[in-house]
């Protein structure tokens, strides 16, 4: 009951944010809660959702729907012939949003952008470390290699930034359109330092982005408010409400009820209903995703290819994958990039099930316990992590191991899984953020990415070599042989077993307009519409 009242609340006090009675209200059930709201410093998509895609905007940003880079706060840009050197060109005019806590003096600029990039990997930085949070990792910046490839950031004048970088990246102009390349402002920083308040950049967050931050009910609902000075226009939407809902049904039911205006990631239990109602649209496109399960490579027996492989095999992946996904739909993954992604390799298989053989090698390595961890989120790539942990439990139980399930919630359960020491197997997952397979191989399981997003803890010279070779050519052709090299080598080792590429659903009312799927697991408001 005390819930309902509180979004009713949120919803009344909502309604009202921009003064007039008849302001539009769009109310998107988030299904968790964001670790923070500064995107520098956060990994998860309902972090990003609740903070870059509605506050802050990029250099360059991917086109509504797609994968391709167009312009953002960088109106142009040009790269060096040698590929080392990216000069681009800001957007003049940019306002950043005023608030009760924030007045800005002057339009965004060159030091705003060198800010944003400066305090990820410069030590000297008083917002590079603990001064700014506690534990504070650049788990994105540091994931993506970037302290390897980035030489320098500089500002040329005010509206012009020049990058370069050690050696050619190819990857290097998408990875700028994602989430943690926010660009935040330099003025605010520098106001928070001065007050002693360093902790509110990360609770009252100021960008230059199409939504402007009001209030936050930990764990319930967050407030924005059209910006109204954004450089690309106002949007149509005046407020926009997260209702945060982590229970999958519960949202459903919330935006059939009229509740909610959009809601993603439906119980895959529920499509059937979904669709038999008039009200509402089912979204749906192939996810440019991968379910897994990664093995702490550094800890014996699990050190050894051929017990991975036996673990693998114990497996009965096709009866997990119509368990877990049901009518919702998902392809088995036989690499570690979806299909739909250039340089996939259609001859690399996953293991196949076979327990006879998986328990012959088991016993033999002694492997007779094991911990198996299970997050309570629902995500994508996995809409039931504990059912999954249950089934995969059941089938190592039949060759002789012991799986303990181990649970935690979403923020900690990201948190203790990449430790380097932590045991056992760990399902996780990961939705691309830019359309190039670096973004999986390298962000994923490069040695640079252990104790940040590589969950394996696995650093495989073979491997490492090809995907650093990759990155450094231009020519397509040359990047996908190498990846698919890449493949021959990770499907060898098995650093971790292979579940799915899903199926990605989107609830969305019928009297909302300009909602957009995206391949990147991006929810966008920007460009959104509702008629009352």
């Amino acid at each position: 009951m005390k819930k309902k009242l509180a979004f009713a609340a949120a919803l009344l006090a909502a309604s009202v944010l921009g003064g007039m009675a008849n302001a539009k209200t769009l109310v998107y059930c988030s299904e968790a809660s964001p670790a923070n709201f500064d995107p520098g410093t956060t990994t998860g998509g309902n972090d990003f959702d609740a903070s870059s895609r509605t506050v802050y905007s990029r250099l360059v940003e991917f086109k509504h729907g797609g994968t391709e880079v167009e312009p953002g706060l960088a109106d142009k840009w040009e790269i060096s012939d040698d590929g080392l050197v990216y000069t681009f060109h800001l957007h003049p005019g940019v306002k950043f949003q005023t608030t009760d806590y924030f007045k800005p003096t002057r339009d965004l600029n060159a030091d705003d952008v060198v800010f944003s990039f400066d305090r990820q990997f410069n030590k000297a930085n008083p917002w590079n470390g603990d001064k700014y949070l506690p534990n504070l990792t650049w788990d994105y910046y540091t994931g993506m290699d970037m302290p390897k490839y980035v030489a320098k950031w500089e500002k040329v004048d005010d509206l012009t930034v020049k990058l370069t970088l050690t050696e050619p990246n190819a990857p290097m102009l998408a990875n700028l359109g994602m989430d943690f390349a926010s660009i935040v402002s330099k003025e605010y920083a520098e106001q928070l330092e001065k007050s002693g308040k360093m902790a509110d950049f990360s609770t009252k967050p100021i960008g230059t982005g199409p939504f402007q931050f009001v209030d936050y009910q930990l764990d319930s609902v967050i407030r924005y408010a059209a910006h109204p000075d954004y450089f690309k226009g106002k949007e149509k939407i005046d407020d926009l409400v997260f209702a945060i809902t982590p229970d999958a049904t519960a949202r459903i039911q919330k935006v059939l009820a009229g509740e909610c205006d959009i809601a993603p990631y439906p119980n895959p239990a529920d499509i059937g209903t979904i669709k038999a109602n008039q009200d509402v649209t089912l979204m749906d496109q192939a996810g440019l995703n991968i379910g897994y399960m990664s093995y702490n490579t550094t800890i014996p027996p699990l050190d050894k290819p051929e017990v991975r492989h036996a673990l693998n095999q114990a497996i009965d992946r096709e009866a997990l994958i119509k368990s877990l996904f049901q009518d919702a739909g998902a392809t088995p993954a036989e690499n570690l990039i979806p299909p739909t992604m250039w340089s996939w390799d259609k001859d690399v298989k996953a293991d196949a099930y076979d327990p006879d053989a998986a328990k012959k090698v088991l016993s033999a390595a002694g492997l007779t316990e094991i911990q198996l961890w299970a997050s309570d989120r629902v995500r994508p790539y996995n809409p039931n992590f504990q059912r999954a942990a249950e089934l995969i439990q059941a089938d190592w139980a039949k060759v002789g191991v012991k799986a303990e399930i181990v649970n935690y919630e979403w923020t900690k359960y990201r948190s203790e899984g990449k430790k380097k020491d932590r045991p056992g197997a760990f399902q996780i997952g990961w939705t691309g953020d830019n359309g190039d397979p670096d973004n999986f191989f390298a962000t994923l399981f490069a040695c640079s990415a252990i104790g940040v997003s590589n969950y394996s803890s696995w650093c495989d010279k073979d491997f490492e070599d090809l995907i650093q070779k990759a990155k450094k050519t231009s020519d397509q052709a040359e990047r996908t042989k190498l990846y698919e090299q890449a493949q021959v080598v990770f499907q060898k080792q098995a650093p971790a077993f292979l579940l799915a590429h899903s199926q990605v659903y989107a609830v969305v009312r019928k009297n909302v307009s300009g909602f957009m799927m995206d391949p990147l697991g991006i929810h966008r408001f920007d460009g959104v519409d509702k008629a009352e």
